[in-house]
């Protein structure tokens, strides 16, 4: 069945009038949008399409009426990060993409120095061999990304559609469409006012390449709304819990812009180090649960989307984890 998701061997079609004259890749990426683009470009160059049973290896070709084009796709292959059994806190799943919420330590993608016991590697265990091919390899397709140490909402795709279905809508970053990206945060301090926009540019620190700031010109445009939801206060000290929206989603986007404007995360070493001894100005229960972070108290609370093959619109919620839970509770008796 032409266009199917279950089907990642051949795929035929027959080229209608109103498609004369159409590129090779393009025709192929109407028809069957299971496949990327990209992905169809690299099959063409494979040799993997025919055009009236003669291999065709030219992406530019504009197909005639009547044509017969075929894609034999081959089997995705295994990926290269090995399966791990690592439990997951799974809050929808269906054959198309998996959501979790990922607690603080875990990192998203194996990399140097965090090789396996990452997100990928516990997904391609947990789904196994419902994941139909990223690319034409066997792995969950990541389309947006939370740093090791912020908890909370992310999905995974576990198909090329709905893969593409998925960036596409992260890259509007919900400006004309569903997706709703929500993140609490403990900050020190209390922003004033407590609604307002940081818009910058963003960009790796010259001074420090495992960091980003804020440009004057270069980098790229970020985009963070927040509000103060609560104010905690005492003669010496006071912390905000504030929710971002992001616009965009750059790097640190949330840690940098918070810092930018003078109000840091809480726990966050990197971009809120000029504030390490504010710690020593507060209430000794508040004090024991920030030591007892060992993080930024960043969470990704809410993660709004449309379902990139039957449309519905999805959303889902995580509560605050234990030891910001504890943060808050602690806080409390100084809200304002």
């Amino acid at each position: 069945m032409a266009g199917s998701e279950l089907q990642q061997d051949r795929h035929d079609a027959t080229v209608l009038e109103n498609e004369a004259g159409t590129r090779l890749d393009a025709f192929l990426a109407a028809r069957f949008p299971l496949f990327s683009r990209n992905r169809i470009k690299d099959l063409i160059l494979e040799g993997a399409v025919s055009v009236d049973g003669t291999t065709n290896e030219v992406p530019k070709y504009r197909v005639k009426t009547g044509e017969s084009i075929a894609l034999a796709a081959p089997e995705p292959v295994d990926a290269e990060p090995q399966p791990q059994d690592i439990a997951l806190n799974i809050l929808f799943e269906d054959e198309y993409l998996i959501v979790i919420d990922k607690p603080a330590g875990m990192v998203v993608h194996p990399a140097p120095g965090n090789e396996d016991g990452t997100l990928v590697n516990a997904l391609i265990h947990h789904c196994g061999d419902s994941l139909r091919g990223i690319g034409g390899v066997k792995r969950p397709g990541i389309v947006h990304r939370l740093d090791k140490d912020t908890s909370g909402v992310m999905v995974a795709a576990k198909t090329e559609q709905a893969h593409n279905g998925l960036a596409a809508q992260f890259a509007d970053h919900g400006r004309t469409g569903p997706l709703e990206r929500a993140y609490f945060a403990f900050v020190w301090g209390i922003p004033n006012p407590l609604v307002g926009t940081v818009q910058t540019m963003i960009g790796r620190d010259p001074h420090n390449r495992l960091k980003q700031s804020v440009m004057p010109r270069e980098g790229r445009e970020a985009i963070t709304h927040f509000r103060v939801e609560n104010r905690f206060s005492d003669e010496k000290w006071s912390i905000a819990q504030v929710k971002c929206q992001l616009e965009t989603g750059r790097t640190h986007q949330i840690r940098v812009h918070m810092a930018h404007i003078g109000h840091p995360l809480i726990g966050d070493g990197v971009y809120g180090s000029a504030f390490a001894t504010k710690i020593n100005t507060v209430p000794e229960p508040v004090q024991h649960a920030i030591k007892a972070l060992n993080r930024q108290a960043l969470h990704a609370a809410i993660l709004g989307f449309a379902h990139p093959v039957t449309g519905q619109t999805l959303k889902f919620e995580s509560p605050l984890p234990p030891e910001l839970a504890e943060l808050a509770t602690n806080l409390a008796p100084y809200s304002l």
